[in-house]
């Protein structure tokens, strides 16, 4: 029989806080949100109040990931008059620092479980916000072209920009160099040629470029 757990103030940050603690302390995931809660000092009743399961957590963690990102961004008074491309180098280099602060949890997450479908549910939810993101973008750069043939499709730049994310992200993953200096690098030299082929490359083309990409790192 369950016993009273110990009242403790819960939020949804405070048990995602302890689920990141516990996998890196542990080095492996909670077998029950029973072990878990009790582990933590917390009622199930309270975590059942944000989280319907482990896997939601994981969830709800990358999507912390993209509004943090995003909240780091809105700090920077000059980000809405950026190009496209030096707003997409702003969210990447901004992303990509507050993963490094929890680099081990990313780590520990993405290679405890080799199954890349099971890795991409887990970020199902930063999926959509980054191609909302992206799609925002082209759509603003549509509207100040006044040619029909000159403006590019949303749904096809968003899924390239998509897996170009993924494509950093594995760099990111076995970059071993001080301060992550060749993942900086690879992000400025990725958007670069990402926006130069979507520019200048017929639309069929573009998704296979990025498809590309990312095969050959996963390789």
């Amino acid at each position: 029989m369950a016993t009273k757990a110990k009242a403790k103030k819960v939020t949804d940050d405070a048990i995602i806080s302890m689920y990141m603690d516990y996998v890196l302390e542990h080095e492996l995931i909670p077998k029950s949100i029973y072990k878990f809660c009790k582990a933590n000092g917390i009622s199930e009743a309270d975590f059942y109040q944000f989280f319907g399961s482990i896997e939601g957590i994981q969830k709800a963690i990358w999507n912390k990931f993209y509004s943090n990102t995003e909240a780091l961004i809105a700090k920077n008074k000059e980000f809405e008059v950026l190009s496209n491309k030096d707003k997409m180098l702003t969210f990447f280099y901004s992303f990509f620092e507050l993963l490094t602060l929890n680099r081990s949890y990313v780590l520990f997450t993405l290679q405890n479980d080799k199954s890349i479908l099971k890795n991409m549910a887990q970020m199902k939810g930063l999926r959509r916000h980054f191609k909302e993101f992206t799609t925002e973008l082209i759509e603003d750069g549509n509207a100040s072209k006044n040619l029909k043939i000159t403006k590019h499709n949303p749904t096809v730049f968003s899924e390239a920009a998509w897996l170009q994310l993924l494509f950093i992200l594995k760099f990111w993953m076995d970059d071993e160099s001080a301060g992550f200096e060749k993942t900086d690098i690879a992000i400025e030299k990725s958007i670069n040629t990402v926006f130069d082929v979507f520019e200048n490359t017929p639309l069929d083309n573009i998704l296979d470029f990025g498809k590309f990409l990312f095969k050959e790192k996963m390789a």
